[in-house]
């Protein structure tokens, strides 16, 4: 047996996974906040290249990788399938677990596979700078790799709490020649309101959302970019599904579970959309994507019309939501931080085709040393969520054989500070408080 399988590079794929046309209930289109009437691409083409506007809402089922994507991916991708051998013996099961190793990536996380395509779009349309946030700091460590390979400025603000928590994040996005800030910051009229407002405040993704959207509106030769959440996001991290299903093919075996995190839902979609055709066609996959409990978007969210931001500059989304206000608090995997997720991941949920769960800080971390000590590769805390997920599901009937397969995310070699407080029993769980989300939900626009 082997222990990981490796594709070829012209094993790789050529084309990305839209699975908007396979939903069953379909997908809602974005509404202009204004009128309230679905949003062409003209009002978003201030701050998107006109393809990725085209990809957003494109009915075709596959879109073709430019050659200039392809060579960059080519770095890290394909990206190996391990199966967890280790990690199944230590948990004393028959499962069959299987991990799709994203941690290979130069920023160490799944990011980049939609950052170069972005910046490759922008730069071809001629735009010289991007304005992005960050979370964790993986999406923004991902642009800034991309936007220095096709000669691009890039201004990164990130989210206070993991700006202070994650030192070298910003270390890695200097390395690449980005600018990043702490926020809500200084430079933009939403920053110092929030600051003025909540001088204390650990940020948000929300926030953050809204200062780069603001940069980009008031700068000519600079676009916003999205790590997670939108259609074309999802869309070019298809690649990780489509490279799964070759390597579980050459396997001999095929995923009964698939599991992921869910933060915007960027990672969990892309390994999970393209096994979505064989599961509408009758084949028995239950898709579980894992959520904190501390900002728990599609198990305690609503689904319903929302912003993206919380200074409400974006068009309105049909997506599960905690509301736009809302602050969740400073967990350490901050990239499962925001108040949103992706309406393609939402009607995945709505149609029942996928399970979320909610998981405490504690039992994740527990999760990721175990996977640490057994397969020797130390998760970020984002996908501790997903190696959780997958114990849990390895060991409900351990003596029932399946196959599972959860997508790795990302390494946790620049988490070490959070894996220091976990060590120290420094770290709690955390629900969040109902009434402070029905708080929040009270807010949500009226339509």
């Amino acid at each position: 047996m082997n222990k990981k399988i490796v594709l070829r590079d012209d094993q790789m794929p050529l084309q990305w996974y839209n699975v908007v046309p396979d939903l069953p209930g379909g997908l809602k289109p974005p509404l202009d906040p204004e009128t309230k009437e679905p949003m062409g691409p003209e009002k978003l083409a201030a701050i998107f290249p006109m393809a990725l506007l085209e990809q957003e809402m494109s009915a075709e089922r596959f879109v073709d990788i430019p050659e200039e994507v392809l060579d960059i991916l080519k770095i890290w991708r394909p990206s190996p399938l391990v199966r967890a051998t280790t990690l199944e013996k230590a948990l004393n099961t028959k499962a069959k677990i299987y991990f799709k190793n994203e941690g290979v990536s130069p920023v160490g996380s799944h990011k980049p596979n939609t950052a170069v395509a972005q910046a490759y779009y922008n730069a071809r349309e001629g735009i010289k700078r991007i304005a992005t946030e960050t979370g964790a700091g993986q999406w923004g460590s991902a642009l800034s790799l991309a936007t220095n390979k096709f000669g691009l400025e890039c201004k990164v603000y990130m989210v206070r709490v993991s700006f202070e928590q994650k030192p070298y994040r910003k270390s890695i996005m200097h390395a690449y020649g980005a600018n990043v800030v702490a926020s809500p910051s200084e430079e933009t009229n939403t920053g110092r309101a929030i600051r003025e407002k909540l001088p204390d405040t650990p940020g948000s993704l929300g926030i953050a959302i809204s200062e780069a959207i603001e940069d980009a509106a008031t700068r000519e030769d600079t676009n916003y970019s999205l790590g997670s959440v939108l259609n074309h996001v999802i869309l070019h991290q298809s690649i990780i599904g489509l490279e799964a299903k070759t390597q579980m093919e050459i396997a001999g075996d095929y995923p009964d579970v698939i599991i992921g995190c869910c933060g915007g839902g960027s990672n969990f979609a892309g390994l999970a959309v393209p096994f979505v055709p064989d599961y509408l066609e009758g084949k028995k996959i239950r898709f579980i994507g894992t959520e904190p409990a501390s900002c728990p978007t599609l198990t305690g969210g609503e689904l319903t019309w929302d912003f993206g931001d919380t200074a409400q500059t974006t068009p309105l989304l049909y997506m599960h939501t905690l509301g736009h206000d809302f602050i969740p608090p400073g967990i350490h995997a901050g990239g499962l931080r925001y108040h949103g997720m992706a309406p393609i991941v939402s009607a995945m949920v709505r149609d029942k085709i996928v399970e979320p769960i909610r998981l405490q800080q504690l039992e994740c971390f527990q999760a990721g040393v175990l996977f640490a000590q057994t397969e020797g590769i130390i998760p970020a805390p984002e996908t501790c969520h997903a190696i959780r997920g997958a114990i849990i599901e390895a060991t409900r009937e351990p003596d029932e054989p399946k196959t599972i397969l959860f997508n790795f995310s990302g390494h946790g070699l620049i988490d070490m500070a959070s894996y220091d407080k976990y060590f120290a029993g420094e770290l709690e769980d955390f629900d969040y408080p109902t009434e402070q989300i029905a708080e929040s939900m009270a807010k949500l626009p009226k339509l």
